[in-house]
């Protein structure tokens, strides 16, 4: 699948000055100030576009935020993606901005020329920039959302999705479900893409789009690796056609077994396995065959 640059173009609601209309939500607890600060003074930097920027504090009240931004206070910390949702009917615009606490923007056109986009290819859903840690340490190859990272410069279909910058139509976050609140941590990305794919948009990777993000072990999360297989599982019975569900899941048991050679971390993952298996996800949506195959053609197969 590819972007027609011959569709006619999408309509994107603008303000009262021209300017697209953008509802951004960062999420944070409050751990981060300085960064926090940094990414903020990235967004209201941008120019040509019309914000409406939240910071939804996961059980922490925000305070001290520069004037324009708002605050959403969760008492509870409610997980990555029931946080960012919990942002969303808070501001306005047609299209949406995710921004993580730590990670910035270094070119104020960023949100204009991702606007841009969005205007222009009315299949175009869901937009990932390239992630690129400043201080010139490698990017890590799950930072590109294809099953062959390749060339981290050469745009495509995304089949995958680093979370901490994503910009999506409103309509098509709502008509999938929006974050699946229940995964709390892990695999939230994926699960949004495969649904985007099969509402019949297209993921794309912006390669010449940057964010900035320090690189950082996701194994410093308590709970990585139960989490990491239990919404492994969740993703494929949330999403796949029941014959497929094997399939994933199983591809997945024999890359951790090459990958992860701690005896802890392996207690852990296989418990987390048996989690997902023992609770039912809610919201299946199994896609469409006609999903598969679109994925399948743009290097993913759903069974890897």
């Amino acid at each position: 699948p590819r972007l027609d640059p011959l569709v006619e173009q999408a309509a994107v609601t603008a303000s009262s000055n021209g300017a697209p209309r953008i509802g951004v939500v960062v999420l944070t607890m409050g751990r981060r100030p300085d960064e926090l600060a940094r990414g903020l003074g990235s967004l209201l930097a941008q120019v040509d576009v019309d914000l409406d920027v939240v910071v939804v504090g996961n059980s922490w009240e925000p305070t001290g935020l520069p004037d324009g931004v708002r605050g959403v206070h969760l008492p509870e910390n409610l997980g990555i993606p029931a946080g960012r949702n919990a942002g969303v009917s808070h501001v306005s615009g047609d299209l949406l901005f995710f921004l993580d606490d730590d990670a910035w923007l270094p070119d104020e056109h960023f949100l204009a020329s991702v606007a841009e986009r969005f205007a222009r290819y009315p299949t175009l859903g869901l937009v990932q920039p390239r992630v690129v840690d400043p201080t010139g340490a490698a990017s890590p190859g799950r930072w590109v959302p294809r099953l062959r990272v390749g060339d981290p410069y050469a745009s495509s279909p995304a089949t995958s999705l680093w979370e901490g910058a994503v910009a999506i139509r409103r309509s098509v976050f709502e008509q999938v479900g929006g974050w699946p609140e229940q995964f709390f941590y892990a695999h939230e990305g994926i699960d949004l893409v495969w649904r985007v794919w099969d509402a019949g948009y297209v993921p794309w990777y912006a390669a010449n789009l940057v964010a900035y993000h320090p690189v950082i072990d996701p194994a410093r999360h308590e709970e990585f690796y139960r989490l990491n297989a239990r919404n492994r599982v969740w993703l494929a019975r949330r999403n796949l056609p029941a014959v497929l569900e094997p399939l994933y899941v199983g591809t997945w048991v024999g890359m951790t077994l090459l990958r992860v050679h701690d005896a802890d971390a392996l207690r852990a993952w296989f418990g987390g396995l048996r989690e997902g298996i023992e609770q039912r996800p809610a919201d299946r949506r199994p896609m469409r065959w006609q999903t598969v195959w679109a994925m399948t053609r743009a290097g993913r197969p759903p069974v890897i």
